[in-house]
């Protein structure tokens, strides 16, 4: 789709990284705390969810470049547990009433609508108790689980992913009439998550605010490109290479950035933030070829 950053990346592997992380989220699927039957399997159902698992790998490779050298991959199935909650409820009736979601049926269209609704909720302090347990295990105490834990919720709440999901319901049937506005929304829904699984690397690891701070704007960069070829893909791909269905910004009236900007301003948009979330890095000493390969992934995706 565009010109990679790295002539060589194909020396980057991600691969055990995705490993560590879907074996990290089988063993949360194996401990959950008892509860009823329905909310159980609609938990488990919606975290074996196949992934890019792009978000906990990001988690991994800033804890690594941070000077982390314990086993992250705890915390990064708590995000990747934060991010099943989300994608949950965003298929909902109510939200973007998706059928297929990673090449299966969505979580509410197997255990249906309550369920899904109650299942979403319980992987949010889910996801905070293995959080807290994978960075306390990591440093034999709480000192390093209270940031992480408070951006995590940051980033998950009213003015991260829930509020930024509002404000795209909000505008739906309305075209942005700026590109401000709509990044203004794509930041949150999706760029938060992003964002904070770059900066909760960083903390887990002890790195100092600057450190933290320019893996966040990393992460911001990163998320705002993923959401714009999202958009590019919605248009251009089809349901069987992308796992979901396609065509569903138009039919619910979303703004986009192909409708803002076109295809190819919408991939010169997104290849242009993942170059300056890349100069961040390379600015504070932070760009590990892992990072780089990741920036290139957002923008080259086919799926």
């Amino acid at each position: 789709m565009t010109e990679r950053f790295l002539a060589d990346d194909a020396a980057v592997d991600v691969g055990a990284d995705r490993s560590d992380i879907d074996a990290a989220i089988a063993a949360l699927c194996e401990t959950l705390p008892p509860m009823d039957n329905r909310l159980l399997d609609a938990v488990r159902y919606s975290l074996r969810s196949p992934g890019k698992r792009l978000r906990g790998i990001l988690v991994c490779a800033s804890y690594r470049v941070a000077g982390g050298g314990g086993d992250v991959s705890g915390l990064a199935a708590a995000v990747e547990m934060l991010h099943a909650y989300s994608l949950a409820h965003d298929d909902l009736p109510c939200m973007d009433n998706d059928d297929i979601r990673r090449g299966r049926a969505t979580t509410h269209r197997v255990s249906g609508v309550p369920v899904t609704v109650v299942a979403g909720a319980a992987m949010i302090p889910l996801a905070v108790r293995a959080a807290a347990d994978s960075v306390g295990n990591m440093h034999r105490g709480a000192l390093r689980v209270v940031p992480v834990i408070a951006a995590l919720m940051q980033a998950a709440g009213a003015r991260g992913m829930i509020g930024g999901q509002l404000q795209d319901l909000n505008a739906e049937g309305t075209r942005a009439d700026s590109l401000e506005k709509l990044e203004r929304i794509h930041r949150a829904k999706t760029g938060a998550l992003i964002a904070v699984s770059a900066r909760v690397g960083g903390i887990a690891a002890g790195a100092d605010d600057d450190a933290v701070k320019a893996l966040g704007s990393f992460g911001a960069d990163i998320g705002l490109a993923f959401q714009i070829v999202d958009d590019v893909l919605d248009v251009t791909s089809s349901s069987t290479a992308l796992g979901k269905s396609v065509g569903r910004d138009a039919e619910l009236g979303k703004s986009t950035y192909p409708a803002l900007l076109g295809v190819d301003g919408a991939m010169a948009r997104a290849v242009e933030l993942a170059r300056h979330g890349c100069n961040t890095l390379h600015a504070h000493n932070l760009l590990s070829r892992e990072l780089r390969h990741l920036a290139d992934l957002v923008i080259t995706r086919t799926n």
